[in-house]
């Protein structure tokens, strides 16, 4: 850890990380203060996550984080050393696109496309808790196996918000990627 700043300035701390970034591992100095979105953007050139609304609301930065969804603009990037990050640009498979990928091409799920990568990430960590057999607010029997109807998967998606209105297709999308 290291910290600099001058008389009229607060101290930055800066402080080695270590994250695997879409299968890649990276060793990283960052300042302390620095969010996981800021670090994937300015500092890897990952800009598929997007800042949208920078207050964890909207769901345009939702990146994996150790296979969980999470919304990168909250979470500091000091205090996930040692994780497991995949963005949308790590869903692929080389030049073959996931299943979630797939079906939102095939449902006609992309409309302006700046909510798309938090929803695609979004959209596969969704299957992986239903997989998992992980209830939500929307299940009703809790101790059987999550069913991924229309209802579902709204309750499951609603973190990540569409400007364009492509719920619809949204939810044709995640169903036909669940199938």
């Amino acid at each position: 850890m290291s910290i600099s700043g001058g008389a009229d300035t607060l101290p930055t701390v800066r402080a080695d990380i270590t994250l695997t970034v879409n299968g890649s591992l990276r060793r990283l100095t960052v300042d302390t203060r620095t969010s996981l979105l800021d670090l994937l953007r300015e500092d890897l050139g990952l800009t598929g996550a997007k800042k949208g609304c920078d207050h964890g609301q909207c769901g345009a930065c939702t990146v994996l984080l150790d296979g969980r969804r999470a919304n990168a603009c909250l979470a500091l990037a000091v205090a996930n050393d040692g994780a497991d990050v995949v963005t949308v640009e790590g869903l692929a498979d080389g030049e073959r696109l996931s299943p979630v990928q797939e079906a939102f091409l095939e449902k006609d799920a992309y409309q302006c496309g700046y909510c798309t990568p938090g929803q695609l990430c979004s959209a596969t960590g969704v299957l992986r808790e239903a997989a998992h057999g992980w209830p939500s607010a929307a299940t009703g029997d809790v101790a059987a196996e999550p069913e991924l109807d229309d209802d579902e998967i709204r309750e499951r998606m609603s973190g990540n918000l569409c400007r364009c209105g492509a719920y619809v297709n949204i939810v044709a999308a995640v169903r036909e990627a669940a199938r």
